[in-house]
């Protein structure tokens, strides 16, 4: 595949279905995006592991080789990709599972296209900012846990692994409001610049995910707490 140069975002299309495909890289293109688009997940990894992309927008169902695959191949070597998945199933498993691999956030199809656009430009935004911005905290403890803003990197008791860009915006955004409780109307407008009023568990499965790698006890938070019909708080302290 020829790849361009070009000074606009580039994007990596990986979608089998053409007219679905070729509907998008039309509106894409409408809006400044270079664009480069694979039919199967193979070619998915060869391109993203090849070439330099700002955006990944993944289907689940491919050829060879699943969207999930995909996702968790691409967010090992580069923790700070932002992924779009793409899916039509509904079952809300799989939609849990796309986040909990890697993924972003995701789209159920059939979607608007308006949503699309706005999704992607929210992601693309947020993700140059957090490259560019600088960060107010470089590294952060707490408890037994040490996170490097800068690249992803931490630290849990013995276990040493690395947020994606999304994780990492997250916690920042909850340490920088610490003792505060934040909704999750708030964490979509400003983390993921998208309207609250969209019907997305995305908020609640990234918590559950930090969790995972924070809390001695998961499932009896003490950094990351659930205040009812509120929201969340981060209290460093536990």
């Amino acid at each position: 595949m020829q790849i361009t140069e070009s000074k606009s975002p580039k994007i990596l299309l990986v979608e089998d279905e053409t007219i679905l495909a070729e509907g998008i890289i039309f509106n894409l293109k409408k809006q400044g995006y270079s664009v480069d688009w694979v039919k199967d997940g193979r070619a998915a990894l060869e391109n993203a592991f090849n070439n330099p992309y700002d955006l990944i927008l993944l289907d689940i169902m491919l050829p060879y080789i699943d969207g999930f695959e995909v996702a968790r191949r691409v967010r090992e070597k580069f923790p700070a990709m932002p992924i779009l998945m793409l899916t039509a199933r509904t079952a809300v498993k799989d939609r849990v599972k796309g986040l909990e691999i890697g993924a972003d956030d995701y789209l159920t199809k059939p979607f608007h296209l308006e949503e699309l656009l706005a999704r992607i430009k929210a992601m693309l935004r947020r993700s140059e900012w957090y490259r560019h911005a600088q960060p107010t905290i470089d590294k952060y403890r707490f408890g037994d846990n040490e996170i490097n803003f800068r690249d992803f990197s931490c630290q849990s008791g013995r276990k040493s692994f690395h947020l994606t860009q999304k994780e990492a915006m997250l916690m920042k955004y909850l340490i920088s409001r610490k003792n505060q409780i934040v909704s999750r109307r708030e964490l979509l407008e400003n983390v993921w610049n998208i309207s609250a009023e969209i019907e997305t568990r995305t908020v609640d499965i990234f918590i559950a995910r930090l969790r995972k790698y924070f809390e001695p006890d998961p499932k009896k938070p003490v950094y990351l707490k659930s205040i009812r019909s509120a929201g969340y708080m981060f209290t460093e302290n536990g």
